[in-house]
């Protein structure tokens, strides 16, 4: 089913101005008639040239003063429509122009007062954000703790007993090298058994180690000590850019930080990429971050939603009061556009500092 194209306001009051025109002009004429004023006219020529004057004049009179009021409408209501597109992108702060003292100007009024209560919405969420971030901090400390006696009860249990076996099977090869040559390469054998299974269980362990938190770092530090971690590890070029100056709450910055984290493990399994752009810019009262790939892109369904943890994403976004879009198609690579509102008052010692200006990463080939 097609849908309805919307009319002109202009186009709309034209016509509504001249069928306002014309019905007066029909109801004077009527009057005029009715009360022996208009008398029928004694050569038809002249009297078709004055009934199309009576007709056009006040059409076009009504359709000039149909354009001229629909003119002003559509120019308010522009000016409306666009400071409502900008609230929606994030920026805040735009107050909203002057739009006359009629209903349209009390509308205007009531959606500046929406948007004051919509401002504070949004200092409430990312303070609570920053708030969920240190609560996190604490928890992730108990569980650094509880970690790291699991992983002090691994090494002893596992490779502690591996190490053991191989010094005691080191030493009875030295005993039985010259004694018994087949049975002390069995043994050596079983040394290189064991020492294969250590190192895979060193590596095992070694892998819960790795940092997924900012850790007090900022955002761009963050960002650069995870890029500088994954060149050694993976074939493909990451470039980063970061403003300099940018200043953000603590639990934005760690939403941004596992929002980069989770797009760049998706392209590493799925977009069979061989470059990905990472850019944080600011733009007037808002943060801008591109994440893009040239991968294979994909079809941009509720499946994909899920398994590509999209959705999580987008409730990181919620949390900041921030919006974030999907852009991909199959064989178009992926980007993901990320607008984070910034707060006009940031409280002392919860934003992070900002680092260097820009700066650019490039995957080991």
């Amino acid at each position: 089913m097609n849908e309805r194209k919307p009319s002109s306001i202009i186009s709309r009051s034209m016509r509504e101005g001249a069928l306002l025109s014309f019905a007066l002009l029909l109801i004077v004429l009527y009057m005029l008639y009715t009360y022996g004023y208009f008398k029928p006219f004694a050569d038809w020529e002249i009297g078709v040239r004055t009934v199309a004057g009576l007709l056009l004049l006040p059409l076009a009179l009504g359709a000039g003063w149909g354009f001229y009021q629909g003119f002003r409408m559509k120019r308010r209501l522009d000016r409306l429509r666009e400071t409502l597109l900008l609230w929606e992108k994030g920026n805040l702060r735009l107050s909203m122009p002057p739009l006359g003292d009629d209903e349209l100007g009390r509308l205007g009024e009531q959606l500046e007062t929406i948007s004051g209560k919509w401002e504070d919405q949004v200092t409430t969420l990312q303070r609570l954000s920053t708030n969920n971030a240190q609560l996190a901090e604490q928890a992730r400390m108990t569980a650094i703790v509880e970690e790291r006696q699991r992983l002090a009860r691994e090494l002893h249990d596992a490779v502690s007993q591996q190490l053991f076996a191989i010094s005691m099977t080191a030493t009875a090869v030295g005993r039985t090298l010259e004694k018994d040559f087949d049975k002390a390469q069995r043994q050596i054998a079983l040394i290189e058994e064991m020492a294969a299974v250590a190192q895979s269980e060193m590596r095992a362990l070694l892998l819960h180690l790795r940092p997924v938190y900012l850790d007090g770092k900022g955002l761009e530090q963050g960002i650069r000590e995870l890029i500088k971690e994954l060149k050694v590890k993976v074939p493909m070029d990451i470039v980063f850019e970061m403003d300099p100056g940018i200043q953000l709450l603590k639990g934005v910055e760690n939403h941004l930080f596992r929002i980069v984290q989770e797009a760049i493990s998706n392209t590493l399994r799925h977009a069979k990429a061989t470059r990905m752009e990472i850019r944080i810019h600011r733009r007037g009262d808002t943060v801008r971050m591109t994440l893009r790939d040239d991968g294979v892109g994909f079809e941009l369904d509720e499946e994909k939603q899920t398994s590509y943890g999209l959705s999580n994403m987008r409730e990181r976004m919620t949390e900041t009061g921030g919006s974030i879009q999907f852009i991909t198609a199959p064989g178009r690579g992926t980007r993901i556009e990320v607008v984070v509102p910034l707060l006009a008052e940031e409280p002392e010692g919860t934003a992070a500092p900002a680092g260097g200006g820009r700066t650019e990463e490039h995957g080991a080939q």
